[in-house]
């Protein structure tokens, strides 16, 4: 079998198991996710010795100048990330169960009744970045909301990957058969993108170029996962010992990921006072720091070039602009930010909702670091990625961006005809506080 047959098995198997998994209470879905969760304990000796062997060869590629030391940092995996991944498992899996869930009831007439009732999207496929704790997440989101999933994680952690994804299907037997798949070449992914029949959605995590690779090659619906280019503005009515410490936290508690902070605008009011302590603290952590020349003007950084203020560094780098207003900083913003997270720091509720409200990304937030925009941070137990797109799903993608729906009508016989012509009956069109049971109407 090649390796594009091997792909296409496999996919079809996810599309099989798909139906089956969708009608699998949930209770049994919760159950399996606990088991994965205690496996992921039980088995942290053979998850950590696949893991020391991806992290071993990805510092040499580091020595020789072809990784990034924020790339090795999202790799590594120790017994306190194990934890914290199986208490992720976990918080899925003590989630509500989004199948089944009736959105919307509504009474068209006596005894015709239609109800939006959620359910899975079916087939989802995924692409991810290094870190292994993704696969998990992933696979954990798609068997609670009960879709299959098609899981293709970067190279470099391959021998991660294989160990995690060995351990979920090991004790996952009680599930429909095929529901999660692993492929692992960059031919499979090509593959994949064509199968538009069998596959229902697609989440590509990683560059805008990337992302947009997988959008101009494919005709399944694309959920893309892109760049964090996030900023913290530091406003004129700024508490400047909070923001001090919000800044640091945005960057220096873990620049790897897409929610770090990448550049810090400050009001020119209060520029003086607040960039020495600040730049102060971020040398001492180690940050690398560029600035426009009205920061250097104040404080002794290296120069920012314009690619600066459009780059996520995904490491101890900050980029840093002194700017005239609020109204210039949402311009930053909109202009160069990649509509993942921003933030505010400013103790005027006016001046913060003006640039919550002004400001286009998928997350704002008023004194509060961008590292809380995160799928568990935000109560959704985890997340498949941070959509920066419109459609569908915006932000940390939890169950929700992972279901649909479908419409239930409930009737007794009625017939179109009635409702038109010279002696149609009106529709009621009233909502109502009902539930949708199989095969009856709801006594709401």
């Amino acid at each position: 079998m090649t390796m594009s047959e091997d792909t296409e098995t496999k996919v079809v198997e996810a599309e099989g198991a798909a139906l089956d998994l969708a009608n699998v209470p949930n209770d049994e879905r919760s159950a399996a996710l606990h088991d994965i969760a205690d496996a992921i304990e039980d088995e942290s000796e053979r998850i950590l010795d696949a893991n020391a062997e991806d992290v071993a060869a990805a510092e040499e590629l580091l020595e020789a100048g072809e990784y990034s030391q924020a790339l090795v940092d999202r790799l590594k995996l120790d017994e306190a990330k194990l934890e914290s991944i199986a208490e992720m498992v976990r918080s899925v899996a003590g989630q509500d169960d989004p199948l089944g869930e009736t959105l919307e009831a509504r009474r068209l007439d006596r005894d015709l009744e239609l109800y939006k009732v959620g359910v899975p999207i079916g087939v989802v496929a995924t692409v991810f970045e290094s870190r292994p704790d993704a696969l998990v997440q992933i696979a954990a989101l798609a068997l609670k909301s009960g879709n299959a999933v098609i899981l293709k994680g970067g190279s470099e952690a391959s021998e991660s990957n294989r160990v995690l994804y060995d351990i979920i299907r090991e004790v996952t037997d009680s599930m429909p058969d095929g529901w999660a798949q692993l492929i692992e070449a960059r031919e499979d992914v090509e593959t994949l993108l064509g199968m538009d029949e069998h596959v229902d959605l697609v989440m590509p995590r990683g560059s805008s170029a990337f992302v947009k690779h997988v959008q101009d090659n494919t005709k399944i619906p694309v959920l893309g996962h892109t760049e964090g280019v996030c900023h913290v503005y530091v406003d004129s009515e700024a508490d400047l010992g909070m923001a001090e410490d919000v800044a640091f936290d945005a960057k220096v508690q873990y620049p790897a990921v897409c929610n770090a902070v990448e550049t810090l605008l400050v009001h020119e009011d209060v520029a003086a006072d607040f960039l020495p302590g600040m730049v102060e603290r971020y040398e001492d952590a180690g940050v690398e720091l560029r600035g426009d020349e009205r920061t250097r003007d104040i404080v002794d950084v290296d120069e920012a070039t314009e690619a600066d203020w459009r780059q996520e560094y995904g490491d101890l780098v900050l980029s840093i602009k002194v700017v005239e207003s609020l109204d210039a900083a949402v311009s930053h913003v909109n202009e160069n930010g990649s509509k993942h997270t921003e933030s505010i720091l400013t103790e005027d509720a006016d001046r913060a909702g003006d640039f919550m409200t002004r400001v286009d990304a998928a997350s704002v937030f008023h004194n509060a670091s961008t590292r809380f925009a995160d799928g568990y941070r935000y109560g959704l137990g985890a997340e498949v990625g941070i959509s920066t797109g419109k459609i569908h799903a915006r932000g940390p993608v939890g169950l929700d961006g992972l279901t649909t729906y479908k419409y239930y009508l409930e009737g007794d016989g009625q017939l179109v005809a009635s409702y038109s012509g010279e002696n149609a009956k009106p529709y009621l069109h009233e909502e109502f506080d009902g539930e949708w049971v199989p095969g009856r109407r709801s006594d709401g």
